[in-house]
């Protein structure tokens, strides 16, 4: 395997420094954020080729004997090493392996659940500091470039909470969150038109109101099966097509929404290759954004809920979650407005094991399959 050597502020994966390549080879780590519909396997980023070809013929390896080893519903992968910038802790990077071969990747999103997987994984392999209550990890996103900060809330065995802020370097306005620049967009899709809103934060999202879906409330929302899912893959194919991505990839990401009850939206989402369990922390994120942003799908549904200027709950089959975006309207018109950060708190990861690739096409099968059956408690 060619290794890129790194810098000398650089921490090896089992707390030495970081040679030219010499012994000891790959160290991979498992982690679990509650509410992700898979663990994330957590690199460390400068033992890897920077080249994507290389990267991602290396990154193909490691699926196949990951997947031998009972892993092949791992489809995350979390890029990492001690940032050089000075404003921040860890450069992450995000993998999205995709089904079907394991030479499948899209590189062009992030997720919010992979990147508290690997902030704890960088602090048990000695790349950061030992967390405990009240230490901010800032990380700097090399997908998209965003800045998150990760500040922990509470330490227990195997165990750590978070709060996540997705902060802006300078207030972004409102029109640049919006792909298309509208705050709606029709797609037409198999001949039927379809009006979403894509909104760009954290991640780019399509939201559709589920109920011109034929939806007409949460209990049939968290109760679709096959045929609502198969809609909205071609409606998020048609939202990638529009925004000159593939199709066949993983974003935009697109989530079916309506009003809730108790003054929450109701949210079902898609993700690789099915129904999120939840909803991804950058979706939150999304959505809350997307409810202070005027005109698109989810203001409408949060004005009618009573909602939309603070707290927003966000309601799934699985779990509820609250996010709070945070914004500015300099010209006092909602239009004008800007967005400063958005917040989630309460988020849960559980550190699984760590096992050695020495090189990355020799997996020690047994350490990763005692990880893998702790995933599959999880």
């Amino acid at each position: 395997m060619r290794a890129v050597p790194a810098g000398p502020r650089r921490r090896d994966a089992v707390g030495g420094r970081a040679g030219t390549g010499g012994g000891g080879g790959v160290i991979g780590h498992l982690a679990y954020a509650a509410g992700s519909p898979c663990p994330t396997f957590v690199l460390d980023a400068g033992r890897l080729p920077r080249e994507e070809t290389a990267l991602l013929d290396h990154l193909t390896e490691a699926r196949r004997y990951l997947a031998s080893a009972g892993g092949a519903h791992v489809l995350k992968i979390a890029l990492v090493e001690p940032s050089a910038h000075p404003m921040f802790d860890l450069d992450y990077r995000f993998v999205q392996a995709l089904p079907g071969a394991p030479d499948r990747f899209d590189l062009r999103g992030s997720c919010g659940h992979s990147i508290l997987s690997a902030v704890v994984a960088a602090a048990r392999s000695g790349m950061l500091e030992r967390l405990v209550p009240g230490v901010r990890i800032r990380v700097h996103v090399l997908n998209n470039g965003d800045g998150v900060v990760c500040e922990v809330d509470r330490v227990e065995r195997g165990e750590v909470r978070f709060t996540v802020t997705f902060v802006q370097p300078r207030p972004v306005p409102f029109a640049r969150l919006l792909p298309t620049g509208a705050p709606r967009t029709v797609l037409d899709v198999a001949g039927e038109r379809h009006e979403v809103s894509m909104v760009a934060s954290a991640n780019t999202y399509a939201f559709v109101d589920a109920r011109t879906l034929g939806v007409p409330d949460t209990a049939a929302l968290f109760g679709a099966g096959k045929d609502l899912l198969a809609r909205l893959e071609l409606i998020r194919g048609a939202a990638a097509g529009l925004l000159g991505w593939r199709p066949d990839g993983a974003f935009p990401k697109i989530a079916a929404i309506l009003p809730g009850a108790d003054g929450a939206i109701s949210a079902r989402a898609v993700t690789v290759p099915g129904w999120h369990p939840t909803i991804a922390l950058t979706g939150a994120v999304c959505l809350g954004t997307a409810v202070r942003v005027p005109g698109t799908v989810p203001w409408r549904i949060a004005r009618e809920l009573g909602a939309g200027d603070g707290l927003v709950d966000i309601e799934t089959s699985g779990a509820r979650t609250a996010v709070a975006a945070v914004t500015a309207v300099p010209g006092g018109s909602g239009e004008d407005g800007e967005l400063l950060w958005a917040s989630v708190a309460h988020k849960r990861v559980t550190f699984l094991g760590s096992f050695v690739l020495t090189p990355l096409s020799h997996l020690q099968f047994e350490e990763v399959a005692q990880c893998l059956a702790l995933s599959g408690a999880a």
